[in-house]
């Protein structure tokens, strides 16, 4: 019997370009799932390879990269540990909704190329979900002289820097994150609305400060 061969993809070394956007002024608080530390993705090719993909804890470092050059202040919260006793303006849950991958021998070209969608869920400070943003990735590179392990291996680094791109500049566009920092809403609450008598009022002593001559 014939079997097919074993190929694997291990991200150890991660580098994220840090994305250039200004900082909110937010204290952000974070949970990653569990397989963000030991997502590995499988699969078994028809007349080639199988491949095992490990990407290992590179989302967990692509996240920590983005966040900290978005937020003025993340904490990372344990998967088990609750909210409820933490300070924060905004809280955020990445996952991994989907990961898929090609090679020479499935697309009749030279490319080796990886897709990964994320899904960004965000919560306001009491809990409540104001958004479930899904961000799709991808990146490709040829064989060149570069096999085919290591040709998927910068396929899937490409695929990651293009969703830090993505994120750092679409995520309060689409998501309204920086309208959860909760000075700007306490603010609001303690200021409150002018009413019409107080309008009616400072119009009144205006108009008398205009007769007086002063």
């Amino acid at each position: 019997m014939l079997s097919a061969c074993s190929s694997e993809v291990a991200l150890t070394e991660l580098t994220i370009p840090r994305p250039l956007v200004a900082k909110m002024p937010m204290v952000v608080a974070v949970k990653y799932p569990a397989n963000f530390d030991r997502y590995v993705y499988e699969e078994e090719i028809i007349g080639a390879d199988k491949w095992q993909i490990d990407l290992g804890s590179s989302n967990r470092k692509l996240f920590n990269s983005i966040f900290d050059a978005m937020f003025e202040s993340v904490m990372v919260v344990k998967a088990e540990e609750e909210l409820t006793s933490l300070a924060f303006d905004a809280y955020i849950e990445p996952e991994i909704d989907a990961f898929e991958f090609s090679i020479p021998a499935q697309s009749r070209t030279p490319a080796y190329a990886v897709w990964i969608r994320y899904r960004l869920k965000v919560f306001d400070a009491s809990g409540t979900q104001v958004a479930s943003w899904p961000v799709s990735a991808y990146g490709k590179t040829h064989g060149g002289k570069f096999g085919g392990s290591e040709s998927l291996h910068r396929a899937a680094i490409l695929a990651m820097r293009d969703a830090a791109a993505v994120i750092g500049i679409q995520m309060d566009k689409a998501t309204g994150i920086s309208k959860l920092r909760r000075g700007d809403a306490l603010s609001a609450v303690t200021m409150g609305p002018v009413t019409t008598e107080e309008a009616k009022a400072e119009q009144s002593a205006a108009q008398t400060n205009a007769e007086n001559g002063s």
